[in-house]
């Protein structure tokens, strides 16, 4: 059966926060000079390794997790500081910027656009807190979705397959029509899979952080979906002409 809708996580999938520019404001706070890319593949081995090893984690309040995990960014980076010292301390840089604020990616409205010309519905499934329709409308994303389905409104979490199959059913669709996009193994393929969607994994840096997967539906972005539901689109319709074909003959 045809894809007809696009299911889609929110944090790192379509929005993001510059942490790792504050990070870096931090080591030239103390005589460290580490480029940008070195600092973004630093946190992305960091995201993956919480995502494999604590599930659950980074969905959490910062207070259950941070130093931890900046502990564990560090150690990425071969640096070492005063957890809570530093801690603190991106917290005020934080605050500096405007506090925590989460930015749609830059190509965000351009890649829903185009599923919305070319007839797809699009939804959203997260592992998010009453704020997250705040961060939609702040970043004018709202008003292209068809359905919401937020953990913290309906009390289930990816990976349950529940909240995968209750966004179908208050869409009125089911798996086969359905596809998940997501930056989260353990959450989102897993967590789609039971519910009998196909998702597609982002992961910005190739197999960077998910050595250990056999998972080969792996995009750097959103950025690549148009074209790719297209062309997948495009070769459905061409197996069933050749099979119609065969059928005549």
């Amino acid at each position: 059966m045809q894809k007809t809708f696009i299911w889609f996580d929110l944090g790192y999938t379509l929005v993001y926060q510059n942490r790792e520019l504050l990070y870096q404001r931090f080591l030239l706070e103390e005589g460290i000079n580490r480029s940008l890319e070195e600092i973004e593949a630093a946190y992305h081995l960091t995201d993956k390794l919480f995502m494999r090893q604590y599930p659950g984690a980074l969905g959490r309040g910062l207070h259950t997790f941070y130093p931890w995990y900046i502990g564990v960014l560090n150690y990425t980076l071969q640096v070492q500081f005063d957890l809570h010292t530093q801690a603190a301390r991106l917290h005020e840089l934080q605050r500096e910027e405007g506090g925590q604020t989460w930015r749609a990616f830059p190509f965000v409205r351009d890649v829903f656009d185009a599923l919305k010309d070319q007839g797809y519905g699009i939804g959203l499934i997260s592992n998010w807190d009453a704020g997250c329709k705040n961060v939609l409308s702040a970043n004018g994303l709202i008003d292209y979705f068809d359905e919401l389905i937020v953990s913290a409104e309906v009390e289930l979490e990816k990976p349950d397959e529940r909240i995968f199959t209750l966004a179908m059913e208050r869409a009125g669709i089911g798996p086969e029509q359905s596809v998940y996009v997501g930056d989260n193994y353990y959450d989102d393929v897993v967590g789609s899979a039971k519910a009998g969607m196909d998702c597609y994994l982002i992961n910005r840096f190739g197999r960077l952080g998910v050595e250990e997967l056999q998972y080969d539906r792996l995009i750097s972005s959103i950025q690549e979906l148009p074209v790719l539901l297209q062309q997948q689109r495009g070769n459905r319709i061409a197996r069933r002409t050749i099979a119609n074909l065969h059928f005549e003959a």
